[in-house]
């Protein structure tokens, strides 16, 4: 993989649980990085995008045989899904990162900035009875508060503690 591709790490295993026992009809991966989201989504969905801003990342999913395109978030997505899953870049970006480990990983400059856009444009894209499976950091701030004046109903699916944060698994409707 390049290294501009988002590593696998505990994150996306985590992700990847849920995304296996969600999967359904049609699915996007939002960022989809190293794809194991779409291949994992792959094994129930009746049909799965996976989109990145990272032209590698996008030409990884391809490799793997997964339908991809490049977007900006929601810029190139067109249509409805029964499920949209997202491992957005989360952490505060801090001065000192090199642009593959900013774009990875940095969700701006409080950390929730990618989340809070991802959000505002989502509905738009979801079927009326289509689920969100959001994954973030202790450290992305109050993203709860951030659901709520998205007008998203949520309920916490799992969470993982780690050495100097924890991760949470939400999922969201409307």
């Amino acid at each position: 993989m390049h290294k501009s591709i988002y590593p696998l790490a505990e994150d996306s295993y985590l992700l990847e649980k849920y995304v296996k026992k969600y999967a359904k009809g049609k699915v996007l991966d939002m960022g989809t990085g190293s794809g194991i989201l779409a291949k994992a989504a792959l094994e129930k969905a009746d049909e799965v995008l996976a989109v990145d801003i990272n032209p590698e990342a996008v030409a990884h999913a391809k490799s793997l045989g997964i339908k991809a395109l490049r977007s900006d978030l929601f810029s190139n997505v067109k249509g409805k899904f029964d499920l949209i899953v997202f491992n957005p870049p989360y952490l505060p970006s801090e001065a000192k990162e090199d642009k593959y480990t900013a774009l990875q990983v940095a969700g701006g400059r409080k950390g929730h900035e990618a989340i809070e856009k991802f959000l505002k444009q989502a509905k738009s894209h979801l079927e009326k009875s289509g689920k969100i499976l959001l994954l973030f950091s202790s450290l992305s701030g109050d993203i709860g508060k951030l659901m709520k004046k998205h007008g998203y109903k949520a309920r916490k699916l799992g969470e993982r503690k780690m050495f100097f944060e924890k991760l949470y698994v939400y999922e969201l409707f409307i």
